[in-house]
């Protein structure tokens, strides 16, 4: 299904983003979704091409789920309202890469204690446990709601670790 939903938007996205745009070269990638679910799959099939393109693919795995949780939590609690959509920013770093979230909501999101019996509430203790660091701020563009971000970045091989000694 997000298959067949991705190739239907890729038209789209070729004419937004045609070959050699800043994608390539390693500038901010702001992308705007709906609430809708699918749109999940479709932002981590596109932080996946980037993650290849900015030579990142080490942090594939870790980002593509802190980019799940992170834009799961801005749809479901975000309240999206016409006209308004959730917006991701993918940021390269020497070696790392930022992921921002931007949702039109005031209310922060609370890192709960782990309950053993609770079937949600783990999103941001995920974060917390995959990002170097991670945080929530005013949103920089004028617009009502909140920025939440977190930052990735491949770790350094220790002398001995594999590779040349």
């Amino acid at each position: 299904m997000v298959n067949a939903i991705a190739q239907f938007f890729e038209p789209f996205l070729r004419r937004l983003f045609p070959a050699g745009d800043s994608r390539d070269r390693g500038a901010p990638v702001v992308l705007r979704w709906s609430s809708h679910p699918s749109c999940v799959g479709l932002a981590r099939m596109e932080l996946r091409k980037l993650l290849a393109n900015w030579g990142l693919s080490e942090l594939e795995d870790s980002a593509l789920l802190v980019l799940s949780e992170l834009l799961a939590n801005a749809a479901r609690h975000a309240r999206v309202s016409p006209g308004r959509e959730i917006e991701t920013r993918f940021v390269p770093r020497f070696g790392a890469v930022r992921i921002e979230v931007y949702d039109s909501s005031p209310r922060r999101p609370e890192l709960r204690s782990l309950d053993p019996d609770a079937i949600d509430g783990r999103g941001l203790i995920l974060v917390a446990a995959l990002a170097d660091q991670w945080g929530v701020g005013e949103r920089d563009d004028g617009v009502p709601g909140k920025a939440i971000w977190a930052e990735l970045s491949v770790p350094l091989a220790l002398p001995g670790e594999g590779g040349c000694s």
